[in-house]
């Protein structure tokens, strides 16, 4: 079988090594010529200098895997390569697009004819190494010609993917599995710095997560990063205490509240994160201003004196 993946960054371009090694045949694109041509010299794969060279490398039906941003990036690429296609051609988006516009591109795909899958994709940089979890959304036609592609890039042919339901259901479901992540890093988080912060026991922060990852009900793959990270380095001082968060979590929380759903570790995840990316401090200013006005109480200067 052979596909084109468009876009080769960290993820796409893992992904199109794991397809390979599948014995899956690529053709792939990205705007940086030199990751292609590393690409097709390492691994095999055809390389193309645009994507409508790459679509003309494809037989049908025509499979094109998208690894591209969400939003703007993902919906122009859609819709320039509507024109390239045939009816019975595929597109699937591997990337984290909102499910409400995977819905929208599968619906209007329809219309043209071509097939469309959303893939919630995780796995990260290890991908490669251990295979992704894939959670997809489409017609039951379009899973069935996409799973030896699907089978290839999983841990196994039996496991770690699933066709979870219609067009939407793929992105619904990682945006949810990506709220939940939010939840289990903010717990482990705050869980540690305790610990931390408990200095009469001088506790060791990577022996405790290794002795964790061990029978614990709390060991997980998310545990074996932080203690492997611990064992090299536990004062953390060349990292920021800076947090982005990249959109599923704020997808959550508003679907969340949307259903009428508690989600309150969900959602103070996401806040927490937001206190992180405050540069400014303004609210915390306000609030030291209004205790100092109601209750006389000291106000801490900026840089330091009171």
């Amino acid at each position: 079988m052979r596909m084109a993946m468009i876009g080769l960054g960290k993820m796409g371009g893992n992904m199109v090594r794991r397809l390979r090694r599948g014995g899956v045949e690529v053709v792939g694109y990205d705007r940086a010529p030199e990751v292609v041509a590393q690409l097709a010299k390492e691994e095999g794969m055809v390389a193309s200098s645009s994507v409508a060279d790459a679509v003309a490398k494809l037989s049908s039906p025509r499979v094109v895997w998208l690894m591209l941003p969400s939003g703007e990036p993902t919906e122009q690429q859609v819709r320039a390569l509507v024109p390239l296609l045939s009816k019975g051609d595929i597109i699937v988006d591997g990337g984290n697009s909102n499910y409400h516009d995977s819905q929208r591109r599968g619906a209007w795909l329809a219309e043209q004819g071509i097939g469309f899958m959303d893939s919630g994709t995780s796995g990260g940089i290890w991908g490669l190494e251990n295979g992704y979890c894939l959670m997809v959304g489409a017609t039951a036609e379009v899973a069935q010609t996409m799973r030896p592609i699907l089978q290839a890039l999983a841990p196994a042919a039996d496991r770690g993917w699933a066709h979870v339901g219609p067009v939407g259901a793929g992105h619904y479901t990682k945006m949810i599995h990506n709220g939940i992540e939010y939840g289990m890093m903010q717990s482990f988080a705050e869980g540690l710095e305790l610990l931390r912060g408990k200095q009469e026991f001088a506790l060791d922060l990577a022996q405790i997560t290794e002795l964790w990852r061990h029978s614990s009900v709390v060991r997980s793959w998310l545990l074996d990063l932080t203690a492997e990270a611990l064992k090299h380095d536990q004062e953390l001082t060349q990292i920021a205490p800076y947090v982005p968060d990249s959109g599923e979590g704020r997808w959550t929380a508003v679907e969340a509240v949307d259903q009428g759903v508690a989600a309150p570790v969900l959602t103070l995840a996401l806040q927490m994160r937001f206190t992180s990316q405050d540069e400014t401090g303004y609210g915390y200013r306000l609030l030291s201003m209004m205790r100092n006005a109601f209750g006389g109480h000291a106000v801490k200067q900026a840089g330091g004196k009171k």
